[in-house]
């Protein structure tokens, strides 16, 4: 079916059927969804290529990602979420893997200048992410996952980690333990630092020291998280209960609690963070998983939504989500032995 054809089916002109089908703000919400809705129907499918000289955008959205770490299963499942969504409205998403931060700069330049994607996601923020700052520079729209201070605005969806881990702390403290471990993320990760903030002014209030020792940073791998828990277990006086920044941490942590003959949920207690993961389901491990929870599926699909409102054009000043993390509490967090 061509543009023509559907415009006659519905007596409109094929200039009104292009604009709603594209989002334009002059065509009003009840044509733009009976234009949707029978373009559905009848199966209509733009030409991409006489779309991009109709609209001038290029039907894609742009993702980098650096190094193997970075395509994990947080990253799959975000990306689940975020082509899900785009789907719907017949975007592309174009990834580019590179090596190292020099690679991933000059990336986001050459497709801005190739004009190949119409914005770009950025994941994973530092504090002050010279990401955000080079695409402000390009004039290229983007939204970010997590949140970074560089003195202008962006466009940003985050969930509240601070008071996640703060709950989670205190929580912990409630029960009695005052050795308590947190396994967070890269340092410098935003969404690192806003944990370590939420953790420590869990022990502030309760008047606990901080020790160094029972704090590491690192990248969410089974393989990591086993040898660092493995050497706080080694620590007299040991942990009583861990913080794990995610459920393959978790996974690390408890191998780490079985080897030192303890019992997860009677020696050592844990809460973990999860991203939802259909494969991990902390409600079937044994013991089950207390965790803070919240669906990075969930996070990729909305963060989608934004970039599309952003596109429709809303003003990026007013993209600002901030959502908050359910605790849930299982067999894995009890008082300390």
């Amino acid at each position: 079916m061509r543009l023509k054809d559907l415009a006659e089916h519905l007596g409109l002109s094929q200039t009104t059927v292009s604009r709603a089908l594209n989002g334009y703000p002059e065509v009003n919400e009840a044509t733009r969804l009976r234009v949707a809705e029978t373009a559905a129907r009848l199966g209509y499918r733009p030409n991409a290529s006489a779309l991009r000289l109709a609209t001038g955008r290029a039907g894609a959205i742009g993702l980098v990602l650096r190094g193997a770490d970075e395509l994990g299963p947080h990253m799959s499942e975000f990306m689940a979420g975020m082509s899900g969504r785009m789907s719907t409205e017949e975007i592309d998403i174009l990834l580019i893997t590179v090596e190292n931060f020099q690679d991933e700069m000059a990336a986001y330049r050459r497709l801005a200048a190739s004009q190949k994607v119409d914005a770009f996601v950025l994941h994973s923020p530092t504090l002050k992410d010279a990401r955000a700052e080079l695409l402000l520079d390009l004039n290229i729209p983007f939204v970010m996952h997590g949140r970074t201070n560089i003195g202008q605005p962006v466009a940003w969806m985050d969930i509240d980690n601070t008071s996640a881990v703060e709950r989670a702390t205190s929580h912990l403290l409630d029960l009695g333990h005052r050795r308590i471990a947190l396994l967070n993320g890269v340092k410098g990760r935003t969404f690192a630092e806003h944990r370590e903030i939420g953790y420590l002014a869990a022990l502030s209030a309760r008047g606990v020291p901080f020790d160094a020792a029972l704090m590491g940073n690192s990248v969410f791998t089974d393989e990591v998280a086993f040898r660092m828990a493995q050497a706080m277990l080694e620590l007299r006086p040991r942990p009583t209960a861990f913080l794990a920044g995610s459920m393959m941490t978790a996974l690390g942590v408890f191998r780490a609690i079985r080897q030192a003959g303890l019992v997860l949920g009677k020696d050592v207690s844990m809460i973990a963070h999860d991203d939802v993961f259909p494969y991990l389901n902390a409600d079937n491990m044994y013991p089950t998983m207390s965790t803070t929870r919240s669906s990075i599926r969930q996070a990729g699909s909305r963060v989608a939504e934004l970039v599309l409102q952003m596109l429709g054009g809303k003003p990026l000043e007013d993209v600002h989500e901030l959502w908050p993390v359910e605790l849930v509490l299982r067999e894995s967090s009890r008082p300390p032995p």
